[in-house]
């Protein structure tokens, strides 16, 4: 490939090509997007652009080390029960009204999640608003859009709030700018944090819908129910009928929910199915009916009505719902392969995702994060299923086996690290890795879980964008577009210019991955500021801002993915609710960040 270096123009032509391609596969979410972005990185290697001294020098990047160790601390704050302690301190703060309740609720998670990734504070907290929003009797969905704004707004507020903070002040180093201090950005991303909370507090009762999640929507009033296990014996009179012929009807208070034979399921089946010696047939019923079950004669428990069937296990069962979590094991497996009937004695009845219910053969479906499952079973198992963290009981806010007693430890690492990296006594990168090292040392996390807690999908993200961005600053496309955007500004003046940055990075964030769009516009940011013959520090912290103003779309922003199943949400909830705060933000952006920054 000597050949190509010679023609630099063809390089710039291939990389922004290139950068259009991984827009669209960001777009098009037909494979991960960390798929996307280093297949990208692979194809630049094949073609000379990118030299793999290049490739391996983004691995050196402090920016990405620093937010896997905040995924480590954040995971050993959610081990040691302090973000559910703080939480449910928010909700007891939060009173009665729904107006306090709202006002408690975003207040509080914006100061949590000004130092904890906001992903693991909504993951937790969202049992927790559900509760509060039955307390103050109102629709759970009108909580769970603040919860999810409110810790995004949170995370501007420090440098560590939120990793695409840290990843553009990583960029912007590596450009030769000053590096950023903890706490430089607090005082404006505050003012723009109230602002959003004002909005809120002003206009949710008309933005903020009223919908049923499916929790919303489960029984409440008590009434118990049974799953009885029957087995056909070899002398049964409903040995080559169909179940429909067995009595087991709705009509007489019964639902069939499986038919097993040898071991295997015929859920999908149960309208063709024709009965056999030996089949086990799994009903649900209450109790009066399952009662009622013994002195039916064509359905009786052996006796000399028929010898029917014969009993083998009763169990009372809940009807729980779970979503998916970020962590869980469950993301991206068939349904079929995770075996709920024989780990858990549990059936998923319902499956939502994105708006809408999941019909068909729920066996074949791969489970997605943010995907809320309505599923029944006996409550021992339901709570292990739950305690295992692979699903977040939205149901009630369930106790997890914590250590609570290491919780200092984690508080006083989180601490440590904020008060040495305000005084610059080490950059934040070592002292993250120090503090993330030490709640592992200390015992608050097992190394396991420390290891599973980091989001590994988007720290190849991250590298592969850092990769991507190399080769806009090597073959001059990055240039380029700087030179394009300048003649297309010229004349309309520095302030109309960050106004625009930052316009443009909030529209980018709402159709791809915000640390993307962060890396790919924190360079461009400079560069145009350069041209202008202004400082570029105000237009590095409009892209910093605008990169996690991200609330017109559910899939903008990791957290509005999991509150909107969680919400039963639409997606017109999210642009009704949204747009207006990122405009409204847009604006108070545009006048607040030049009196911290001046032009």
């Amino acid at each position: 490939m000597d050949w190509l270096p010679a023609w630099p123009h063809l390089q710039v032509a291939v990389v922004l090509a290139l950068v259009v391609v991984v827009f669209f596969g960001f777009v098009r979410e037909r494979w991960p997007p960390d798929v996307v972005a280093l297949s990208a990185v692979g194809l630049l290697l094949a073609l000379g652009i990118l030299s793999t001294d290049d490739v391996l020098g983004v691995f050196s990047n402090s920016a990405p080390i620093t937010v896997g160790a905040m995924f480590v601390l954040s995971a050993a704050l959610e081990r040691t029960g302090v973000i559910d302690q703080m939480g449910r301190l928010v909700s007891r703060a939060a009173g009665w009204s729904p107006a306090a309740a709202l006002a408690a609720m975003m207040g509080g998670v914006m100061v949590i999640s000004a130092f904890i990734n906001n992903t693991p504070v909504v993951v937790i907290l969202t049992p927790v608003v559900i509760a509060l929003a039955g307390t103050v009797k109102i629709p759970s969905s009108k909580l769970l859009i603040p919860l999810s704004f409110a810790s995004i707004l949170g995370g501007t507020t420090t440098l560590i709030g939120t990793s695409t903070n840290i990843l553009v002040a990583g960029v912007a180093e590596q450009q030769g700018m000053p590096r950023f201090g903890m706490f430089e950005i607090t005082a404006a991303g505050a003012i723009m944090g109230a602002v959003g909370i004002l909005y809120l507090l002003l206009a949710g009762r008309w933005v903020l819908p009223s919908r049923d999640s499916l929790a919303d929507l489960l029984p409440r009033s008590g009434e118990r129910h049974f799953v009885a296990e029957v087995l056909v014996p070899l002398d049964s009179p409903l040995v080559g009928k169909k179940l429909s012929q067995a009595g087991f009807t709705q009509a007489r208070g019964f639902r069939v929910i499986d038919l097993i034979r040898a071991d295997r399921s015929f859920r999908w089946q149960l309208d063709e199915v024709e009965i056999a010696a030996g089949d086990r047939v799994v009903l649900r019923s209450n109790v009066r009916d399952m009662l009622g079950l013994r002195q039916a004669g064509d359905v009786a428990f052996g006796g000399p009505a028929g010898h029917a069937i014969e009993p083998i296990d009763t169990r009372e069962t809940v009807l729980m719902e779970g979503v998916v979590g970020p962590q869980s094991r469950f993301a991206g497996r068939r349904v079929a392969d995770l075996n709920f009937r024989r780990i858990y004695g549990a059936y998923i009845l319902a499956i939502h995702r994105q708006g809408a219910n999941i019909g068909g053969n729920f066996d074949e479906v791969r489970l997605q994060m943010g995907d809320t499952v309505l599923l029944e079973g006996p409550p021992q198992s339901m709570r292990q299923l739950f305690d295992y963290q692979e699903m977040v009981n939205l149901v009630e806010p369930s106790e997890k086996p914590l250590r609570r007693t290491k919780a200092p430890i984690a508080v006083a690492a989180v601490l440590a690290m904020m008060g040495l990296a305000a005084f610059d006594v080490l950059p934040i990168a070592a002292l993250a890795l120090m503090a993330a090292t030490a709640v592992v040392a200390l015992g608050c996390l097992e190394a396991e879980e420390a290891y599973r807690s980091i989001r590994w999908n988007i720290l190849m993200l991250i590298f592969g964008m850092l990769a991507l961005g190399i080769a806009m600053q090597n073959t001059g496309a990055a240039g380029l577009i700087v030179g394009l955007l300048a003649q297309a500004v010229a004349g309309l003046g520095p302030l109309a210019v960050l106004s625009a940055v930052y316009l443009i990075t909030s529209a980018l964030t709402e159709i791809m991955s915000n640390n993307a769009a962060a890396i790919l516009l924190t360079p461009i940011a400079i560069g145009l500021a350069d041209q202008l013959g202004v400082d570029a520090r105000p237009f590095v912290v409009a892209v910093m801002f605008a990169a996690s103003a991200s609330f017109a779309t559910p899939i903008g922003y990791q957290t509005n993915t999991f509150v909107y199943n969680a919400g039963g949400y639409r997606f017109t909830d999210f642009v009704k609710a949204g747009l207006p705060l990122n405009l409204l933000l847009w604006a108070v952006a545009t006048f607040v960040i030049p009196l911290f920054w001046p032009l």
